[in-house]
């Protein structure tokens, strides 16, 4: 049996932390991404449910256009955290131009509103 003294028994140990801190921390961020991505996927349902029902005048687009814009930014950033491969491109694709299509039209027809 090996004998280790003080200083390489808390070397070995801070090693042993180490390890199962690597185990650990990617298992809480895959739960907090699954969790993110259902949050962002509600999100984005309603933020395209708001487009659909925004009526009324050109203010009231402008504020629902608005916050779609953010809405998708926020959504956008979720999805290239936690998604990755086809599924990652696909879904960032679509906020992504979503937001620049809505943003195009903020910036063209919201002014002073």
């Amino acid at each position: 049996m090996i004998r280790l003294h003080a200083k390489g028994e808390r070397a070995l140990t801070a090693a042993a932390v180490a390890g199962l801190t690597l185990w650990v921390v990617p298992a809480r961020a895959d739960v907090a991404c699954a969790r993110d991505v259902l949050v962002a996927n509600s999100m984005q349902r309603q933020a395209i449910d708001q487009l659909e029902q925004a009526e009324g005048d050109d203010a009231n687009r402008c504020r629902v256009w608005r916050r779609h814009v953010e809405t998708m930014r926020r959504v956008a950033s979720v999805y290239g955290r936690c998604l990755s491969g086809a599924e990652r491109g696909e879904k960032l694709n679509e906020v992504q131009s979503s937001e620049k299509d809505f943003s195009g039209l903020v910036r063209t027809r919201c002014r002073g509103l």
